[in-house]
């Protein structure tokens, strides 16, 4: 019953909360850092995004949303969101965000592998991930000693491995989508090459939250089998 007071797999998500921690403030700071230098075309994010979809006549509705650091593409209706401190700024941290979400509108008309799987396994994913860590516990109360405990402990182990599979899945896209920004802002010369500088370090700092969310579902992963080992 001790281990339920003093858990020790916990130390194993340490990396992981460190290097989480570490993705987030230099997301910040770079977001930050970079939209208070403004581009030489004093383009906004909305401006840059539409030009950029313009180029290819690419189908997709922009709108306005709330909050910082929201911005998203969504496939399903096709559509991009940007925030305010993006959509109305005309900051090189902006226009490098909103060329990131053009990137993955570019990827849907295209058709690219990698977004139209990512897209194909999200309810899979959701549901296995969300029903993971219940079906574990309810296994770990049983205990190793019973079969149907183990059977769960292993069920819900299977349902985490697909928030890890997402993870990896998603990293590819969002770097391939970062590379088309940035490409993109070149090409259009949207950017002048100092800029693009700035631009590629905002992007390069948002990548490392996907590197860190993998390695933090890997480690949940490594602790759950720990956990179901010991109790065995």
């Amino acid at each position: 019953m001790t281990m339920f007071f003093w858990d020790w797999t916990m130390i194993i998500l340490i990396p992981g909360l460190i290097i989480s921690a570490i993705a987030q403030a230099k997301v910040s700071s770079s977001f930050n850092r970079y939209s208070r230098i403004q581009s030489r075309s004093g383009m906004t994010g909305f401006e840059a995004a539409n030009r950029l979809l313009a180029v290819r006549n690419v189908p997709v509705t922009l709108h306005s949303i709330a909050g910082s650091l929201t911005d998203h593409f969504d496939p399903r209706d096709k559509t991009i969101g940007l925030s305010q401190p993006v959509g109305n700024s005309t900051s090189l941290a902006a226009i490098a965000v909103a060329a990131h979400e053009t990137g993955h509108a570019y990827q849907d008309y295209e058709g690219y592998f990698g977004l139209k799987f990512r897209n194909a396994i999200v309810p899979v994913c959701n549901f296995a991930t969300n029903a993971a860590w219940p079906l574990f516990f309810i296994g770990l109360i049983f205990g190793g000693a019973s079969q149907y405990g183990t059977i769960l402990m292993n069920i819900g182990i299977l349902f985490f491995s697909f928030s890890l599979i997402f993870n990896l899945v998603t990293l590819p896209v969002e770097f391939n989508a970062s590379h088309r920004a940035l490409a993109m802002l070149k090409e259009n010369q949207m950017l002048g090459p100092d800029e693009i500088k700035g631009a590629r370090r905002v992007l390069s700092a948002a990548a490392m939250t996907y590197v860190a969310a993998t390695l933090m579902s890997f480690l949940n992963l490594l602790r759950m089998i720990l956990l179901r080992d010991s109790r065995s």
